[in-house]
Order: structure tokens, then C-alpha cells, then sequence
């Protein structure tokens, strides 16, 4: 084990031991350490802030909850130019949830451990595992249980300066590996939106399908309705002019009639006068 290996040991253990008992640790390890140089780092140790040390116990002690939530960070965190601004709004609320329920789980360790969390410390708590879910620099920072202070999600982190016994090596800054594994969740992001995308043009398609049926079937009764009123009222047109016909013809029989009655009248009329003039005539004699 190098010198800076052994450091990172020892401040990975020290940066869990109770806040009180941290610089009395701190120097009796330094005195136990045979290399002079090894030692004066040590000594060199600045004790965490106490948001920064619940933090480090959580980050120790749960591990695995920690790592599974900071890779979905750092998934969302690539996935981000994919997204549409309301999957965004939803993601971003998911991670304000989670940020809080983590830091609650972290304040839960250190009340267990004696030690007393104050909400101002539990807000430097979310505020320091919020900023490692933006940035790689403070997510490596967080994970490593030996932060010495809160980290201001605004900040540039620089590792050196809030984190105890050395930066882990940059073994990915940008490794072929880790390019190509970036690169294949992109293409498996960009397969996944299209299937997406097809399966949301199907279903809009059977939509739109299914609404033209209804239609088309709706049309059909209405043309079946009109046909048959339609129908009907040819059938009442073709009565009706039967019953013109029928009513012509009658009328020009009483007109025949009215004009045979009215000759006839105009001849009895004539003879009524003739009757009366003959019947003066002998009553004159």
C-alpha cells in the first residue's frame, strides 16, 4: 500500500468517528505512523463540518442506496439533452423527493449515533447530495464519506479542497470504455424514444382509425334514415298527385256542370219572362 493509499485508509475511517473524538484520533494515529511524512499529513487533517460528517456516515454506512441514487443522477444527467421539458419537470420533481428522503435517512444515522442534527444542518445535508446529483466532481465528493464541508450546489468543486486523504485517480475522465458505454446508452435512449415515437403513431393511427369507423358507421345510418324518408315521401308525393289529378278532373266537372246549370238558368229566366209579359197581356184584355 502507497503513502497515499494509506492516507485515503486512514481518513476514510477518521471522517466517520465522532466529531468530538476527531482531533484526539487524529493525533494519536499520527503518532502511531512510522513515516514522518505519512504523519504530518495526517496531522494535516481538517475536521469536517457536521453536515459534512453525517453526509460521510451515510455515504460509509449506506453505500449502496447512496451509489444507486447517484447513478440515476448520472444517467439523468446524459439523458438530459433527450428530454422534453415536461419529462424534466417531472424527473426534476422525482429528484427534489428523493435528494430530501436520502438526507433524512443520513440525519437518522447521525441522531443514532448521538450526534444532534439541526434543520440548518439537515438543509446543508440535501443541499451538499443535491449538488452531487448535478455534478460528477461533488457526486464523487459525496460518495467518498470523507468530505470536509458542505458543498454549495451554485459551486465549482474542486476535489482537493473539500475532500480529505487525496482525489481518487481520473481513471475516467474520458476513457475509450467509458465513451463507447455513453455512446451505447445514447443509441439505446435514441432506439428507445423511436420505438416510443412509433408505438405513440400507431396508437394515434388506430385513433384515428377507429374514430373514421365511427364515423363512416354513423354516416351509413344517416343515409339509411334519409333513404327512407326519402322513400316515404316520394311515396306521399306520388299520392298527392294522384289526388291533384283526381282534384283537376273534379273541378272540371263542376265547371262543366256550373256552365250546363247557369245556360239552363238563363233559358228558364227567359221563359219566366216571356210567361209574365203573356199573363200582363191578358189581364190588359
Amino acid at each position: 500500500m502507497t503513502a497515499g493509499d494509506e492516507l485515503t485508509s486512514i481518513a476514510t475511517e477518521l471522517y466517520v468517528r465522532p466529531l468530538g473524538e476527531f482531533v484526539s484520533e487524529r493525533r494519536a494515529i499520527a503518532k502511531r505512523t512510522d513515516d514522518r511524512g505519512l504523519a504530518t499529513e495526517i496531522t494535516a487533517l481538517r475536521k469536517p463540518s457536521i453536515a459534512a460528517w453525517v453526509v460521510n456516515v451515510f455515504a460509509q454506512e449506506r453505500a449502496a442506496e447512496l451509489g444507486e441514487a447517484l447513478q440515476l443522477a448520472r444517467e439523468l444527467r446524459e439523458a438530459q439533452d433527450d428530454l422534453d421539458a415536461p419529462a424534466l419537470a417531472r424527473l426534476g420533481r422525482e429528484r427534489r423527493t428523493l435528494t430530501r428522503r436520502l438526507a433524512e435517512h443520513a440525519r437518522d444515522l447521525a441522531i443514532a449515533r448521538g450526534e444532534k442534527v439541526t434543520p440548518g444542518t439537515l438543509d446543508a445535508v440535501q443541499q451538499t447530495i443535491g449538488a452531487a446529483f448535478f455534478d460528477e466532481a461533488a457526486s464523487v465528493a459525496v460518495a467518498s464519506g470523507r468530505l470536509i464541508r458542505e458543498i454549495d450546489p451554485a459551486e465549482s468543486v474542486v476535489l482537493d479542497e473539500i475532500m480529505a486523504g487525496g482525489a481518487p485517480p481520473a481513471e475516467d475522465a474520458a476513457p475509450e470504455h467509458r465513451m463507447d458505454e455513453l455512446a451505447a446508452r445514447r443509441r439505446r435512449r435514441q432506439a428507445e424514444r423511436a420505438v416510443r415515437d412509433a408505438e405513440d403513431a400507431v396508437a394515434s393511427a388506430e385513433r384515428a382509425r377507429a374514430a373514421a369507423e365511427g364515423a363512416g358507421r354513423d354516416a351509413d345510418r344517416r343515409i339509411d334514415e334519409a333513404s327512407a324518408h326519402v322513400a316515404a315521401l316520394e311515396r306521399e308525393l306520388a299520392r298527392t298527385r294522384v289526388e291533384l289529378d283526381g282534384a283537376r278532373q273534379d273541378a272540371d266537372a263542376a265547371r262543366s256542370r256550373a256552365a250546363r246549370a247557369s245556360e239552363a238558368a238563363r233559358v228558364a229566366s227567359n221563359a219566366l219572362a216571356r210567361a209574365h209579359a203573356q199573363l200582363d197581356s191578358e189581364r190588359n184584355r
